[in-house]
């Protein structure tokens, strides 16, 4: 219940909620929020990494953000699908990302939840790979390494963090209907008390009034007989008067059954008229001492015998309901009766010190309803009722009701018929629990998209830059022209060195080009490869012959 009461936040009077806004609303801002985000992301990559076939990849955006707002609709499909272009085009990343969010958040179970997050992670790397080639950075390897970074960023822990932002959702909402039933059981423990206390005072009211209207009519009734001799003409004035008190009995009884049963004290506790004096507080005091209970009395004033009946059962109920709750939660503590009696008010405390027992509620525990009953009967008569714990421990209990109640006393309302009348609907209590993130988690999301905008960003750009694959050159063969040759030049060094130890040209040769040749495989020699043309600039022959090398060395290291 402590944790329930935490979470339970009212709202003040005259203050109204903040305002939220419309689901239509938020759902275009969230998607207008991931378009920025995709394009945002597709702008830095071309910028930056020179994003090869950036047309396609931005043509690939729009048609994400169309299928953004499906995601409530048809969640997995969205997701697999919205994996699949990230794969092709790694700018729709934010946009995967918003949707594993959103459709984790509304997944309550936990093997759909892996498997819908495992699938769109391969689906991603599976697209990726595909796409490497030739919309890709340019090799399956690479894209690879982009899908596996995408499917962390973009799936897997936006996917996390939508599972715990559900299941704390789910638990407030537990904790809400939690706390509205206990809400709705303590109204209804209240209101029963009151009707109960209610019915308590009726019965009083009944006894007490309609003794005295009793007497009334019996005496109106012995008038009438001896005006019917003494005095005839008045004789109907009696009949009157008799009439009159019999019709107000029958209308006291009438309004009276409004309030329900009549309930009375009966046995030994039967209000009389002794009830509320000193002696019947002393005597209540005695019976808690002969149960076991350390308890004293402190007087103050006169007695209450001259007081209103009301005002001594007010003082007898307070003191007897609150020594029967330290007879049941707090039998071995210190307990004082406090009783101040003065020309304007009678004010009744009862104070028990910290018990030395293990706390804990006894199996014989009340109903609830004596204290809200006592709280009742006491403003009922205009006065105040207080309870609480004092800061040494144990308990206390203080009324204050007048010494000469105004029978026009207006009674204030009072907590219970507060949480009585407030409805349980989406305006009542219940109401002004957290349903959406504060102003923190809306911080905190916040830095979240961005890290995560950041670690797709960083894989793009660590994809990119890699050098992208290009086919070797080809291999010379006779019949292919100089141009194809590519890297293929003619030195003059190694031209130089074939004059004079070269074999004899192809017939037909115009022209060779002696590029520069490597270390020989053996000391001293080295080979040299000649490429001869014909006329028209295509190679006729390839050939390889070996020439001595000359060796350069210092002239102190000759001999």
């Amino acid at each position: 219940m402590p944790l329930i009461s935490h979470f339970r936040r009212r709202v003040r009077p005259g203050r109204e909620a903040p305002a939220r806004p419309s689901g239509r609303g938020r759902a275009v801002g969230e998607t207008a929020g991931a378009a920025v985000a995709a394009l945002c992301l597709w702008a830095v990559a071309l910028r930056l990494w020179n994003l090869p076939h950036a047309g396609a990849h931005l043509f690939v955006i729009p048609v994400a953000v169309a299928l953004f707002p499906l995601r409530r609709r048809w969640p997995d499909a969205t997701l697999l699908v919205l994996a699949v272009l990230a794969g092709a085009a790694p700018a729709v990343g934010p946009v995967t990302a918003g949707a594993a969010y959103t459709v984790t958040i509304d997944t309550a179970g936990p093997r759909r939840r892996v498997r819908l997050l495992g699938g769109a992670s391969l689906l991603i790397m599976a697209s990726a790979t595909a796409a490497g080639p030739s919309t890709g950075p340019g090799s399956a390897v690479y894209g690879l390494e982009l899908g596996l970074a995408l499917a962390v960023s973009a799936v897997v822990v936006p996917g996390l963090a939508g599972t715990v932002s559900g299941q704390q959702t789910r638990l407030l909402r537990a904790l809400r209907e939690r706390g509205d039933a206990a809400e709705r059981a303590r109204r209804s423990a209240d209101n029963e008390a009151r009707t109960h206390e209610r019915s308590r005072i009726a019965a009083e009211m009944h006894d007490l009034v309609g003794h005295r209207l009793s007497l009334i009519s019996l005496h109106a009734g012995g008038l009438e007989l001896a005006l019917d001799e003494a005095a005839p003409e008045l004789r109907e004035e009696a009949v009157l008067v008799r009439r009159t008190t019999r019709d107000a009995m029958r209308e006291l009884r009438q309004a009276l059954g409004v309030l329900g049963p009549l309930g009375r004290d009966t046995g030994p506790d039967v209000l009389t008229d002794a009830t509320g004096t000193r002696a019947d507080v002393e005597a209540l005091v005695a019976g808690s001492r002969d149960g076991g209970i350390a308890v004293r009395l402190e007087w103050s004033g006169p007695d209450l015998g001259v007081r209103p009946a009301q005002v001594r059962r007010a003082v007898h109920r307070v003191v007897r309901e609150s020594l029967t709750n330290v007879h049941r939660y707090a039998a071995a503590s210190q307990v004082t009766v406090r009783v101040e009696h003065d020309d304007r008010t009678v004010r009744v405390t009862v104070r028990n010190g910290a018990s030395a027992a293990v706390a804990g509620t006894p199996s014989g525990a009340g109903t609830g309803r004596g204290l809200p009953g006592l709280c009742e009967r006491v403003e009922l008569l205009g006065g105040t009722f207080e309870t609480g714990v004092p800061t040494s421990g144990g308990f206390r209990v203080a009324a204050t009701v007048p010494a000469e109640p105004d029978d026009t006393v207006a009674r204030r309302p009072a907590a219970g018929d507060v949480a009585a009348s407030a409805p349980d609907g989406p305006d009542g209590p219940a109401a002004a629990l957290p349903r959406g993130p504060g102003t923190a988690g809306a911080l905190a999301f916040g830095l979240g998209a961005v890290a995560l905008w950041g670690v797709m960003a960083l894989a793009i750009g660590v994809a990119y830059s890699q050098p992208r694959h290009t086919a070797p050159p080809p291999q010379p063969r006779p019949g292919m022209t100089y141009q194809e040759l590519k890297g293929v030049f003619d030195s003059p060094a190694v031209r130089a060195a074939a004059t004079g130890r070269e074999p004899p040209r192809p017939v037909g040769a115009v022209g060779c080009v002696y590029p520069s040749a490597g270390s020989g495989t053996r000391t001293g020699v080295f080979t040299i490869t000649r490429y001869c043309f014909d006329a028209a600039r295509r190679l006729i022959a390839i050939d390889r012959f070996p020439v001595p090398s000359v060796r350069d060395v210092p002239p102190w290291k000759s001999h």
